[in-house]
Parts: structure tokens; sequence; C-alpha cells
């Protein structure tokens, strides 16, 4: 995919903006990874770094080796080693900042089965490489079918052929252990390629595929998010959302993963908070927790008998009176502390520049012949005379 920024060359590619791994609008490629050490050299006597990342299909990213030290940018078509052939990709960083990420992903760079770049991509490779991408939606739609009546509970999400076009790569979800074995005969005898057959979680689905959330931006998982960390509906409790499905769960059908985001501020809050379910013991009867509001530290009481009075008391307060009942000691009354905490609301805004009202246009205009009607008037003579 390409961006405005980039173009696209005569072959159909993206030329590459050759703008240290982002470009105008970040287009170009998921998960960028920005190269700031671009426009700084290497000491002296010091080799670049020989290794690259390599983008293929969606998120897919793998490190490869320099071993010939071609002069790679980020951008260019690269064809790869793969276990047979050779695949096709799109280099998407380069220098020390591969090194980085090799360890932050757990890949020891000086490893000797690290795979390698073979050469930068002939027109010949591209061609070939475009024209199995054109067969993935039509191979896809096939495959379904091909599943469909072999009864398999099972969902063919993604198809990705390697480069040289020698096998293709079916993802697919499923709740249980699915016998594919009679399916992968069928599409290879169909489709006349090698198949393999790769499970991937909801999740792992939703990134590759991409959409909009809720929220009106691209998905997380699709864009920046690197790591899929479990999230339970304690998450929601913890932050006070209503445990509705539809809305705490995102495109992949589970929870979404921005509830995991503010979690840790909302449980540094609770460190000294109040329980939700603490019962005050006063003079007028037992008060029950309504409502709790953790950032402002107020939490709203009600009688058993009247539900419908809340009274709101700060959460200093209501230690206070949880320490004072386990001494057996009673208040007189939740409205003492309720009146306390009563303040006036200050303006949120204020005319200070003269601004007109923004409904100045739907006032009735004033005649403006008024005033020259009444100088052409003769004056009323004086009781004096």
């Amino acid at each position: 995919m390409g961006c405005s920024s980039c173009s696209t060359g005569k072959d159909g590619q993206p030329r590459g903006c050759k703008n240290n791994g982002t470009c105008g609008t970040d287009g170009c490629n998921k998960l960028t990874v920005f190269d700031w050490l671009s426009n700084m050299s290497l000491p002296t006597g010091q080799n670049p770094f020989d290794c690259v990342e390599v983008r293929f299909k969606n998120s897919r990213k793998e490190f490869f080796r320099n071993v010939d030290n071609l002069p790679l940018a980020i951008g260019d078509v690269v064809a790869t080693q793969a276990k047979s052939g050779h695949d096709v990709g799109i280099v998407t960083l380069t220098g020390e900042l591969v090194k980085v990420q090799m360890k932050r992903k757990k890949v020891a760079h000086d490893d000797e089965a690290l795979p390698k770049v073979y050469r930068k991509a002939s027109q010949r490779d591209i061609d070939i490489w475009q024209k199995c991408r054109d067969k993935e939606p039509e191979i896809q739609k096939r495959s379904r079918e091909i599943a469909i009546s072999l009864k398999l509970q099972m969902k063919l999400s993604d198809v990705e052929f390697q480069g040289d076009g020698s096998k293709a790569t079916f993802y697919y979800t499923a709740e249980e252990r699915v016998d594919f074995r009679q399916l992968i005969k069928d599409m290879a005898k169909a489709f006349n390629i090698r198949i393999e057959m790769r499970q991937i979680g909801y999740r792992q689905e939703a990134q590759r595929l991409g959409g909009i959330g809720s929220c009106g931006r691209e998905l997380c998982c699709s864009t920046w998010l690197t790591d899929f960390r479990s999230v339970s509906t304690a998450s929601a409790r913890y932050q006070q959302l209503a445990l509705n499905p539809q809305k705490l769960a995102g495109q992949c059908g589970k929870l979404k993963c921005c509830l995991n985001y503010e979690l840790d501020m909302y449980l540094e809050a609770l460190k000294n908070f109040p329980p939700q379910d603490s019962k005050l013991k006063t003079e007028k009867g037992i008060a029950f927790c309504q409502k709790a509001d953790i950032f402002k530290e107020t939490l709203w009481f009600s009688y058993k008998d009247d539900p419908a009075s809340w009274h709101a008391l700060d959460k200093d307060q209501v230690l206070e009176i949880l320490e004072m009942n386990k001494n057996n000691e009673k208040i007189a009354s939740l409205e003492e502390y309720a009146q306390t905490n009563v303040s006036e609301e200050k303006m949120a805004f204020e005319n200070v520049v003269g601004q007109d009202s923004l409904t100045r246009f739907d006032r009735p205009k004033k005649k403006k012949g008024n005033k020259k009607r009444r100088k052409n008037r003769p004056k009323k003579p004086s009781n004096a005379q």
C-alpha cells in the first residue's frame, strides 16, 4: 500500500519515500519503526550492521542477513531465502536499529541459521510476486468452499503466497482441533501448489486483516501494538464500566485491548480507596454505596429505606466513618458530612473579550425608520406658554 508521499513506481509497487522509515501519512507500512539514527555516521573503522528487517504480507516481519553487503534502503523490494525457493518482501528497517529490534524480539544476530537476502528483486521477480498476490482472493474463496463441503469447523481468514509462487500459506481460526488432511489434499490438487496450514488466534486474525475500531481510528493491533496481553472482565470492573459484551468486545470478538491501557492508573488510585461494598452505620439506618468516582475521591451513599436520595462523601470521610463503626460508634446522619462538601460551581467560560452571542442573528431586526419619523414630528407646545 503506497501513500500520497511515496506514490507508486512503474511496476505498481511503492517507490519508497526514503524518509527514515516513515512518510507524510505513514501509510506505506504497518508497525513502522522510525530510523532516528539514519543521519548519524558510524565511528571510524566500524562496519554497518549486516542484518535488515523485511516485511511481507500484512504485519509479518522477519530478519535477514545481508551477506553480500547490498546497498539496501527502506522501501526496497528484495528476494530473500525461504525453506524452498525464495520469497519477496519490502525492507522496513536497516542499520543499528535492526540490532535493537532483534534483541527486543529475542533473535540472536550471530545465529548462523539466520536466512539471507539474495538480491534486490528484479522486474521478473516483482511480476511473478504481483501475479501471485492477484490470485489470492480467488483462491481464498475457493478454499473456503472446499472447507465447507468437508464440513470442517474452521475459518480460513487469509492466504499468503510465497514470492516465487511455489507455496501458499493458509491462515485459519478454529475453536477446537481440526483434521484438515483431506482439505490439504483437495486444495493441492485444485491449485497445484504446496500447501501450509497455520492456525492463528482471533486477535492475530484482526491484526492481519485490519479495520476501524469503535473509537473511529485504525485498530491498535494492526498499527502499533505488537504484543497481546490477556484482558479479563476484572479490567472493566476496576474502571467501573458496564459489563456489556457488545461495547467491550472488539472486532476480533474478544475484550478490547485498550481496557488494559489505563488499568494501572486505576489500580494505583484504588490502593487507599474504601471498598464499594462498604456499609456505613448511622442512627438513621444503614447506608450503602451507590456510586464512586475514583479520581475525584468521592463516594455517593444512600439509606436503605431511601435509595433515591444520594449523599456525596469524600474518601477520607468514608474512611473515618468506617473506623468509627469498627469501634461500635455511629454518626448521627450522612447529611452532616454531605453539607460540608457542597461548593458553588465556578463558571467554566466567561466572555471577557466581548464576543457576540451565537444567537445574535436569531433576534428580530429593529426598523431603522423610527428615528427619522421622530425628528420630523412637530414639537408639542409647553404648558408654561
